[in-house]
């Protein structure tokens, strides 16, 4: 070996330290960087000549330097970010819907349900007055309208939390196809760019945070980024993300979709994913939950009182519900009849009586009428032609000795009597007189709009509490007694349930989701930890470990700054001897 090729390979040897210093200081400086991969220099020996009858060496090369990463478990690390997202989103949303029912608190719906009811049955046995009973209904009504008002709410905060995070996401995408780009113009198939796929590493995670996604690297560098099978990012180009809402049956439905297409993507997991699925089943969930025993409140109750009587009797009733001149003439089972939306349950086939009383004798007479609801014609066809219609019950109401019917101003059914003459309601097994409001206790058809009656919370005195059977005789607290049977009514319309009993099926159901939610957000957490060890421990930065690498180079390094002087003493030497 000439000693050209000893200061040669001096001179790799030096090259070679100089670049293992630079990586190793490299490596300890982002020793705290959350998303950095551990850098490795790859060295590896030049190849060696033959002369003098030996082969030998020619020194050290670099190769090139690698970034420690395994994307196996990089990827399932994104997977365990999405779940654990998901995870807190799902509880904080469930938390917040169960701390909003306040339930077994005393100040909860539960509480007033019962508080409703007794009042009933207390005024049934004059204990309470008329004016306590709706001064009960009006707390209650005020507390369901309230509480649905408290679920709205959070529902409005779950959704201005997901355009924001949408946004986000759209943002991080973008960005993804942004440092593609850089990625595969920097490397060029060369070399590796550490520091832009680091930077990619931590918008994917961010991402990851946000909405469950996979990534395929391609030859080039660059990733493409998935949501299930659908692409979201292709290399340089994003498809991006949005938002969708569309009002389906009156509410306001989400999704994400792909902003070029409209291509709706599979969000299961992530912040968003978590926020989507409780959006759905706890706050909607619960809101029609409400809304559901609302209306049978609403309408159980008004099914009792539109049969009420007492003394005196009656000698006026009107409707609670407006209905349009035009949908006075369809059928109450017409689709088209638009009015029927306001009754919190439509009629059914069945009839009610009339019983009318002439005061001066105590005569009492009875008259059927007939509601038909079967949407079948006269001639056996499927048809609403022959179903009854409003203007067929005032008809009917009217033709009745001593009674009139009309429709008010607004639309509202009103039946009044002649001088002498009082009358009352029984057997409704249409349930057309409640569906219609006629002498309703509650006004309303859900927990959006439920209230007593205006003129009943004016003049408590109007409230009959009684209750006439079949024959006209009077009942006087049959009609109290009725309302507060309510209570323990297993109704079809909730599954065989009661109203107070669907209410606490509901909230149990909350509490269970809720502490469910707490395990998984507990279980996905500790699965996000591991996967992060398992990451760090492969491509973290071990302190000791860099230290030992900065050691070795250093005394690579002086090994050969001390080859390379002495070989150059020995070509001084050699000089001077020639």
């Amino acid at each position: 070996m000439s000693l050209g090729a000893a200061l040669n390979i001096g001179r790799s040897a030096l090259t070679a330290s100089q670049l293992g210093i630079q990586v190793a200081g490299n490596n300890m400086a982002n020793v705290a960087s959350p998303h950095y991969t551990r850098g490795r220099l790859e060295l590896a020996p030049i190849a060696g000549s033959s002369g003098s009858g030996l082969y030998m060496g020619r020194g050290v090369q670099v190769q090139g330097l690698t970034r420690e990463v395994n994307e196996a478990v990089v990827q399932r690390l994104r997977t365990g970010i999405s779940d654990a997202s998901g995870a807190r989103a799902k509880l904080d949303v469930y938390g917040a819907v169960e701390a909003r029912l306040n339930e077994l608190s005393g100040d909860d719906l539960s509480s007033q349900l019962t508080a409703f009811f007794n009042s009933w049955s207390e005024r049934a046995n004059l204990v309470q007055s008329s004016a306590v009973v709706i001064q009960q209904g009006q707390q209650l009504a005020g507390y369901i309208q309230g509480l649905r008002k408290s679920l709205v709410d959070q529902r409005l905060q779950v959704d201005a939390e997901l355009g924001a995070m949408v946004e986000r996401a759209d943002v991080l995408l973008q960005q993804v196809a942004a440092l593609n780009a850089e990625i595969v113009s920097a490397e060029e198939g060369r070399f590796t760019a550490g520091p832009l796929r680091d930077q990619r590493d931590a918008v994917l995670a961010e991402l990851s945070e946000l909405i469950d996604i996979s990534t395929i690297e391609q030859s080039g560098g660059g990733v493409d980024v998935m949501v299930g099978s659908t692409p979201v990012v292709l290399g340089g180009m994003s498809r991006g993300i949005t938002l969708e809402r569309e009002s389906v049956g009156g509410r306001v439905e989400m999704w994400v979709s792909a902003k070029n297409d409209g291509t709706r993507l599979p969000v299961t997991s992530g912040r968003v994913g978590g926020l989507l699925e409780t959006r759905r089943d706890a706050v909607n969930g619960t809101l029609d939950r409400l809304d559901e025993i609302s209306t049978q409140l609403i309408y159980q109750v008004n099914r009792v009182t539109a049969e009420a009587a007492g003394e005196p009797g009656l000698t006026r009733a009107s409707g609670t519900v407006p209905m349009a001149a035009g949908d006075r003439v369809l059928a109450l089972s017409d689709p088209q009849n638009a009015s029927v939306g306001g009754m919190a349950v439509p009629p059914t086939n069945g009839s009610f009586l009339v019983q009318v009383r002439d005061t001066s004798t105590g005569g009492v007479r009875t008259v059927r009428v007939d509601v038909d609801m079967n949407g079948i014609d006269a001639n056996g066809n499927r048809s609403f032609a022959d179903d009854t219609s409003a203007e067929d019950i005032r008809v009917s109401i009217g033709a009745i000795d001593g009674l009139s019917a009309t429709f008010d101003a607004s639309g509202r059914l009103v039946i009044e009597s002649e001088p002498g003459i009082e009358f009352a309601f029984a057997e409704d097994s249409s349930g057309v007189l409640a569906a219609m409001g006629v002498n309703a206790f509650f006004t309303g058809t859900d927990a959006r709009d439920i209230s007593v009656r205006q003129d009943l919370v004016d003049n408590p005195t109007l409230l009959k509490v009684g209750r006439s059977d079949a024959s006209g005789l009077l009942v006087e607290n049959g009609g109290a007694l009725a309302v507060a049977k309510i209570q323990d009514l297993r109704l079809e319309a909730l599954g065989g349930d009661t109203i107070r009993g669907r209410w606490s099926s509901t909230v149990q159901e909350v509490a269970n989701r809720t502490t469910t939610a707490k395990v998984q957000a507990e279980s996905t957490s500790i699965v996000q930890q591991s996967l992060q060890a398992q990451r760090d421990g492969l491509s973290g930065v071990s302190l000791d470990e860099e230290t030992l690498n900065l050691m070795m180079f250093q005394r690579q390094f002086q090994g050969a700054s001390r080859l390379i002087a002495v070989t150059d003493e020995l070509m001084q030497t050699l000089i001077n001897l020639v």
